[in-house]
């Protein structure tokens, strides 16, 4: 029934900053949920050569460097001693380039089904710089990727609630398919939520309200018809589904109808029908990463024409 391979190998990034630690956290129940390899990885960005500095910029004696790997190094094992205390299969992984391109293509050569990582990591700076990592690894990567946001929320509890947005093209039901086979185990009484936010764009025009009125009372019932029928095969299933369907720009409403519903996980693909959906929805899924009061599962949905 599902396209969702099993967990084998699950990488979990880390910065060594409590944010990534939550994303450790998810990431050793996930994998022991699965008696799965779980690989801790760090990237170590490359030193800048000297004749390549800017003018302003101090050249880093190797030594600096040299140390800062071994640091790495150290690090990665502790953690990685500490998931094996704790009964996970652990290996540590470090590697030197753009931490990115070389996670993605770790996840493509480590053979990962699922990639964890945290959207925030150190003080300053690094704040906003894990968070654009995050991003470009859910745009390039090639199995589906979790991105634990730094709100201290655990995975104590069994996964209740399910927020899925959707377009209406394949992506629903793959990001739900994706969640109940690749995050561990869920509450018998998981409730999964549709919602499809639409936008009317601004038109300025001598006419009265009323046909602008009607073409979004037209929207919002169009949208609800598509809803109930994409929560037809997941209430046949057995799942409790509830359809919403609002106005207004996709990742705010994604993120704020997540806060209200207190949703464990928000579950959406990358990629929708044809032509410019296609950029659209994976926007939308990078756009609700650094504001998503809890994790989110990005998958990539089969690309249609």
């Amino acid at each position: 029934m599902s396209n969702v391979r099993k967990i084998e190998t699950l990488l979990v990034a880390t910065d060594f900053s409590e944010h990534a630690n939550r994303a450790i956290d998810w990431a050793r129940q996930i994998a022991r949920a699965h008696d799965a390899r779980l690989i801790l990885f760090h990237a170590l960005e490359p030193p800048v050569p000297a004749a390549a500095a800017a003018p302003e910029f101090v050249v880093v004696p190797p030594e600096i460097y040299e140390q800062q790997q071994e640091y790495a190094r150290t690090r990665l094992e502790e953690e990685a001693a500490t998931c094996r205390h704790g009964g996970t299969k652990t290996e540590a992984h470090l590697e030197i380039g753009p931490p990115a391109s070389v996670l993605v293509d770790a996840a493509g050569k480590l053979g990962a089904d699922l990639v964890v990582l945290g959207t925030r990591g150190l003080t300053g700076l690094e704040r906003a710089f894990l968070g654009s990592v995050a991003a470009r690894v859910i745009r390039q990567a090639p199995c589906p990727v979790l991105a634990v946001p730094g709100a201290p929320q655990g995975r104590e509890r069994p996964i209740r609630k399910l927020l899925v947005p959707t377009d209406f093209s394949e992506d629903a039901a793959l990001a739900v398919d994706a969640a109940l086979h690749l995050l561990g185990p869920v509450s018998s009484e998981m409730k999964i939520i549709l919602l499809h936010v639409w936008r009317v764009p601004v038109i300025f025009s001598p006419w009265a309200t009323f046909p602008m009125e009607s073409l979004e009372r037209g929207a919002a019932e169009n949208a609800r018809r598509h809803l109930e029928e994409a929560a037809k095969p997941l209430r046949a299933a057995g799942f409790e589904v509830e359809v919403e369907e609002c106005r207004g720009e996709p990742a705010d409403e994604i993120d704020r109808r997540a806060a209200v519903h207190d949703a464990d996980i928000i579950a959406m693909g990358t990629h929708g029908r044809s032509g410019l959906s296609r950029v659209l929805l994976g926007s939308v899924a990078e756009r609700t990463l650094p504001t998503a009061p809890c994790p989110v599962l990005t998958v990539h949905a089969p690309e249609t024409d």
